[in-house]
Order: structure tokens, then sequence, then C-alpha cells
């Protein structure tokens, strides 16, 4: 897990980063640190790195913790963000930003631990993801969120299961081998990768999503694509 600590203050950084380190050498935890002084330095490296949890000073010179939050909801809808304050009076807006959580300072250990540990089941029960340079910056998306990933002009569009499309500039030859060794997901056509687990109906030369969108079919794949469905139903039949 990659954290980002963002605070002005040098003593509460450290105690935090400490903790963190604490954290680590107790649970065995695969966990990397970054800290930041400021909140334009991570704005700096949010763009071009991703984190599963950024952890920001509410009140900071400059940029405040809450405007950071909103820069960031603005390219990456799915970042993990805990504020730290010293006053419960900015909880309201914290949670205007979806806040993964809202710690009171002095942080102390039992809460930190606890939104670790929460943190960790979170990232284990959401799976992996593809970091995606999109406008504005890069951001994570979760493979159980893609419904079919498809390539038009030298643009992938990865079509999204709530019925939203990002886009970046590339090949779908960019992310297949990515999308293609997990079973949930096949290629239907030389332009598109569907995810076996959005499909709705399933006809000759089209399936069509839960999220309601058609997909071509190409008369090569189709057979290889029938096949992959039906068999994946019938492991979710077992399992369930």
């Amino acid at each position: 897990m990659r954290i980002a600590l963002c605070d002005d203050n040098p003593k509460d950084l450290a105690s935090l980063a400490s903790l963190l380190e604490t954290y680590r050498r107790e649970t065995k935890a695969n966990l990397s640190i970054r800290t930041y002084a400021n909140g334009v330095a991570l704005l700096d490296d949010v763009r071009t790195e991703r984190f599963d949890l950024m952890m920001l000073d509410v009140m900071m010179p400059f940029v405040d913790g809450i405007q950071i939050a909103r820069e960031i909801r603005g390219f990456d809808e799915g970042a993990r963000i805990a504020f730290l304050t010293s006053s419960p009076e900015f909880a309201v807006e914290s949670y205007e930003v979806d806040a993964f959580h809202y710690l009171l300072k002095p942080v102390t250990r039992d809460k930190l631990f606890a939104v670790l540990d929460k943190l960790r089941r979170t990232v284990d029960r959401q799976g992996d993801g593809l970091t995606v340079k999109l406008k504005g910056g890069v951001a994570g998306i979760l493979f159980a969120r893609i419904a079919f990933v498809e390539v038009l002009n030298r643009t992938v569009r990865f079509h999204m299961t709530d019925g939203s499309v990002k886009e970046t500039a590339g090949s779908l030859s960019d992310y297949e081998s990515k999308l293609l060794e997990r079973p949930e997901f096949v290629r239907a056509h030389r332009a598109f990768i569907v995810n076996l687990d959005q499909i709705q109906e399933l006809d000759k030369l089209s399936l069509r999503t839960f999220s309601n969108e058609s997909v071509p079919l190409s008369r090569r794949l189709s057979g290889e694509v029938k096949s992959a469905y039906l068999k994946r139903l019938f492991l979710q039949a077992e399992m369930a």
C-alpha cells in the first residue's frame, strides 16, 4: 500500500510517519510512505503517481486539505482521502468530497491502526486495477468497475459499470495483457475487450452490458466469447 502524508506541521508529520512505520513493522504490511509539507507539492506528484491513501491536514497555508481533495476528485474519483484536523467542524466538508476517513488530532495509535486495517480490507476486497493517465492526471481504475474497453482513433475508452467513460491516448495493446490475464476479461472484437461479469445479454454478433451498452461481437471470436461466458456463469453458480 502506498500512502501519502501531507501536513505543514513538522512534528505532526513526523509523529504520523512514525506510527505508520510501527504499523508496518508490527503487521508486516507492504507499506510505503511519502511525506509532504504542503499541498502544492502533493498535487504535483499525484498527477503522475498513484497512492492507495492520501492523508491530508485540513488547515494548511496556500492550499488547504479540502481544496486539495476537490482538485484530486476532479481527475480521480476513486482516490481514497483521509483528513487530519484538530477540530471536528470540518467533518461535513470532508464528507462532501467523499472522505475515506476523518481523524482528529492528536492522532492516536489505535485510531490510525483502525484506519489502516480498514484500508487493507478495502484494497484486498476491491482487488487490483490499472493506473491510467487521464486528462488532468493519473487515476486508478479498478478491474471490477470496468464494463468494457474500446479503442477509437488512438483513444482508449474505459466504459465503467456506472455508465461513465474514461479516456486516454494510446492503443488497446497498451492494456490488453493486464486485462486478458484475468479470467473475467475476454476479447470480443479487435477493438473491444469486455468484462464477462458485466454481460447481460449475448447474441450472435453483439452483446449488451448491465450498463445497457451494446458491444459488437466478431464472427471469429463469438464462439470463444460464448464459451468463456458460459464457463464463467457455471463457475459463479458453483460458488453461490
